[in-house]
């Protein structure tokens, strides 16, 4: 009779345990009050004078470490020492195997994979040799399952929160920087010019850039430019460079000038960790003169229609915050008598993976604006025939284009 109430006991004491965790989870108490009842429930409940709960996350980590030596843990390696175990194992006769004497290595498995263990040391021996405890591994066994894979789910909904978090601070991140940059319905389209742009980040924000300035009624100032690298940081100096473009580029300012201050605002910036090439210029619908400085950037293609030929503009200098000063800023000039297109791209045009390398060329840009299209057609049909919009697999930077006409002395007739 009495083994069969110390068995109801025991049964009841195993169920209220059970509930009491379970309850806990669903009240959602903090990582640190599972582990504490888990805790109470081993040494002051079961006896047990050492216990270990290592639980695997994003990487093993020691949730519980109760009567080992504090350090103890840090020696243990997870794949060599604990991994070979699949079943619960009674190891008391390996005292060489841990730098502390383990009695019992409990596994605890979720979807058949190891997601912590639990290791049990200085259990009390009774009658012949045999240990109270044997008769709880199961329920240790259990109750280490229920507790870790609960804890499991509040750090996996913790980091769905972040991510989620992250996803909506880079959207507006995104919706900032797209900001930044001129809508293509707000670009010149008149009598004596014609602009059409194309942007496109590989991720939600990227390191490209272009923009137009109107400097006064009779000319336009206008760039294209990129930032070395991908992601945050490069919006983020982008972002920086676009305020000190438009708060120098003026109708008074020289080129030379605006290059100079321009090299220097991005070294105070980037500290010499990033750099920014770019293509500036600025057109004069009366002189049609066309005064350009190349700072490193993909050398612009311009056509001459008429004549049917096709230049690069790859004069300038060196990329912004490359160097302290700039050695030399070669500032170019062209009068533009005759019907012509210039377009400027960023490297993530013609730069596409194939096969195992990079490919680079603008062969395909030079066959698609040798004609008598309108340059919105043309950078139509680069875009259909680059499968940018259809998610390329091949396009592995941001794209960014603009195009522009210049009518030349009888306008665009």
């Amino acid at each position: 009779m009495k083994a069969s109430e110390n068995r109801h006991k025991l049964s009841t004491f195993k169920l209220n345990a059970l509930l009491d965790i379970t309850l806990a989870i669903n009240d959602n108490v903090s990582t640190e009050e599972l582990v504490r009842r888990y805790e109470k429930l081993l040494t002051d409940d079961l006896n047990i004078g050492k216990v270990i709960l290592l639980k695997y996350g994003e990487k093993w980590d020691c949730l519980l470490n109760s009567g080992f030596n504090r350090d103890f843990y840090k020696k243990i390696d997870i794949e060599k020492d604990l991994l070979v175990f699949t079943d619960i194992s009674f190891i008391t006769s390996e005292p060489d195997r841990f730098p502390e004497l383990v009695d019992i290595v409990i596994p605890v498995t979720h979807k058949d994979k190891p997601i912590a263990y639990v290791l049990i040391g200085d259990i009390e021996e009774e009658g012949e040799g045999v240990s109270p405890i044997i008769k709880h591994v199961r329920f240790i066994q259990t109750l280490s399952n229920i507790i870790t894979v609960a804890i499991e789910n509040k750090r996996l909904f913790q980091e769905s929160l972040r991510q989620e978090a992250i996803k909506r601070e880079m959207e507006l991140a995104s919706k900032m920087q797209t900001m930044l940059i001129p809508a293509e319905e707000k670009l010149p389209s008149n009598e004596s010019i014609n602009m059409r742009a194309f942007y496109h980040p590989h991720f939600d924000v990227g390191g490209d850039y272009y923009d137009v300035i109107q400097l006064n009624e009779h000319e336009v100032g206008f760039c294209i430019a990129d930032v070395s690298g991908k992601g945050i940081s490069a919006a983020i100096l982008m972002s920086n460079f676009q305020a000190n473009l438009r708060a120098l580029f003026s109708e008074k300012i020289e080129m030379k000038v605006l290059l100079e201050k321009l090299n220097e605002r991005v070294m105070n910036s980037a500290k010499g960790e990033k750099f920014i090439t770019l293509f500036i210029a600025r057109y004069n619908y009366q002189s049609r003169e066309l005064c350009y400085v190349n700072a490193g950037h993909n050398p612009p293609l311009f056509y001459e229609i008429s004549s049917k030929k096709m230049s690069q503009l790859g004069s300038g200098c060196v990329g912004m915050g490359m160097l302290d000063t700039l050695p030399f800023v070669n500032v170019q000039k062209l009068i533009l008598d005759k019907p012509s297109k210039l377009f400027c791209y960023t490297d993530g045009l013609v730069e596409v993976l194939h096969g195992s390398g990079i490919e680079f060329g603008t062969q395909g840009l030079e066959a698609e604006l040798t004609n008598a299209e309108n340059i919105e057609t043309n950078i139509h049909t680069i875009i259909k025939k680059q499968k940018i919009l259809e998610g390329s697999k091949a396009i592995f930077d941001d794209i960014s284009i603009l195009g522009i006409e210049f009518p030349g002395k009888n306008g665009f007739e």
